[in-house]
């Protein structure tokens, strides 16, 4: 019996694969109970090109109290900052990996966002 941790991590590598045959840059998600974090990596996995997450401080600043990265307001802001920074990165296209979350709440709200903000995938 697999715990839910190596479940999800099992759907994160079948994902993976299918995102390595692309060939494009991926935008991978990972989330905990109080922080939201988001990565753009090059095509062949070699570099991190953008991060964000609710743990930055100016981030932290924006949202007021402490414990208010947990929630769809902040991963809308993450989504956001991502997709700003990838662009300045020079990268237009990704692929999303959501790291076997449920496509759902904060990780919606956050791939929402970077679509919003000019990110294609």
């Amino acid at each position: 019996m697999l715990t839910k941790k190596e479940q999800r991590l099992r759907r994160a590598r079948q994902t993976r694969i299918r995102i390595a045959t692309q060939g494009v840059a991926r935008l991978t998600v990972n989330r905990t109970n109080l922080h939201i974090y988001a990565s753009v990596i090059s095509d062949d996995g070699a570099r991190v090109l953008a991060t964000a997450s609710t743990a930055e401080a100016e981030v932290r600043s924006s949202l007021g109290a402490a414990g208010k990265g947990g929630n769809v307001a902040a991963a809308a802001i993450i989504g956001k900052r991502i997709a700003e920074k990838a662009k300045a990165a020079g990268v237009e296209k990704v692929a999303f990996d959501r790291a076997g979350f449920a496509y759902h709440g904060r990780v919606k709200a956050l791939a929402d966002a970077a679509r919003e903000a000019g990110l294609q995938f």
